[in-house]
């Protein structure tokens, strides 16, 4: 069974491991974000209770 030999898939997955965590990722954590949080206050909204026609 040839999909029980790891010797070619295991150097396959390092190596893209490899690449997405040194090349990869830091170019995309290097990007800013377009949306800051900002430090607004949310008001609440005052809801009413539903009236129920056979209550």
């Amino acid at each position: 069974m040839p999909q029980l030999n790891p010797n070619p898939w295991f150097f396959i997955m390092l190596v893209s491991w490899m690449t997405f965590s040194l090349i990869i990722q830091p170019k995309l954590l290097s990007l800013t974000l377009t949306n800051h949080p900002s430090n607004k206050t949310h008001s609440t909204t005052k809801t009413t209770p539903w009236t129920w026609p056979w209550t």
